[in-house]
C-alpha cells in the first residue's frame, strides 16, 4: 500500500499548523515545529505573496490528509462517500475519517500517533468484536469492541501510551477499559469533538468542482 515516507515535521511546517504527527516528540523541546516556526525549504521564511481561493482550499484538504495520514485516491474515495451520505457533506466527511479503525486505535490512546496506530493495525495487534482486521481504513460503528491482543498487552510501549493518553484525553464517542486493553464505540463521532482547525466547507468546495 503506498504511503508517505518523508519528513513529517515537514508537513507541519508547510500548512503552519501543529498536527502532532510525530506522538510524544511533539509534546517535547525537540518539535521541530516549535523550534522552526516558519516554511520548509530555501524560501519557507519569506512567504509572504497573496494567496488565492483555490490556494487556501487546497491546504485546507492537504492539511486533512495528512492529518489522518492519507493519499489522494483514498482521500477522494471518502469524499465521494460522505457526499452521496445524507447531511452535509464536510460534516460527513470528518466523521468518516474518525471512524477508521487506526484513528480510533490512536483516539483511545493505544498509539501515541495515528501513524504508530496504522502500523499496529497492519501488524494484527487488534481485534475488533473478537475478529481480526488488519486494515487501517475499516470503519468501526457504534457496538464494536476494539481490543489489543492478550499477547501484547503487556509490550512497555503500550504501556507509556496509555499512561499518556489522559494528556490527549479520550473523545466521548469511545468508551476505554484500561484494565482490559480494549474500548468500545459508544457512538457516532462529534463534529465538535474534532479540535484540530479545520474547515471542511473547503475541501467540498474543492473536491466538488
Amino acid at each position: 500500500m503506498a504511503k508517505y515516507t518523508g519528513a513529517s515535521c515537514r508537513l507541519c511546517r508547510r500548512e503552519n499548523l501543529k498536527m502532532f504527527l510525530k506522538g510524544d516528540r511533539c509534546y517535547s523541546d525537540k518539535c521541530s515545529f516549535e523550534r522552526r516556526s516558519f516554511g520548509p525549504g530555501q524560501h519557507g521564511q519569506n512567504r509572504f505573496r497573496k494567496v488565492s481561493d483555490y490556494a487556501m482550499q487546497l491546504r485546507e484538504k492537504q492539511k486533512v490528509k495528512q492529518t489522518y495520514g492519507m493519499l489522494e485516491a483514498q482521500f477522494l474515495r471518502f469524499f465521494k462517500n460522505a457526499d452521496r451520505a445524507k447531511g452535509v457533506s464536510g460534516e460527513n466527511l470528518l466523521v468518516l475519517l474518525e471512524r477508521r479503525l487506526d484513528n480510533a486505535v490512536y483516539r483511545a490512546g493505544f498509539a501515541s500517533s495515528r501513524a504508530q496506530a496504522r502500523q499496529m493495525v497492519r501488524h494484527n495487534l487488534f481485534n475488533v468484536n473478537a475478529q481480526k482486521v488488519d486494515v487501517p481504513s475499516f470503519l468501526v460503528k457504534p457496538g464494536d469492541v476494539i481490543a489489543l491482543k492478550e499477547s501484547r498487552q503487556k509490550h512497555p510501549l503500550i504501556i507509556d501510551n496509555l499512561e499518556g493518553a489522559a494528556r490527549r484525553g479520550v473523545p466521548t464517542w469511545l468508551e476505554l477499559d484500561q484494565a482490559k486493553f480494549q474500548c468500545s464505540v459508544k457512538a457516532m463521532p462529534n463534529r465538535d469533538e474534532i479540535t484540530m482547525p479545520i474547515q471542511e466547507r473547503l475541501i467540498v468546495e474543492l473536491c466538488s468542482k
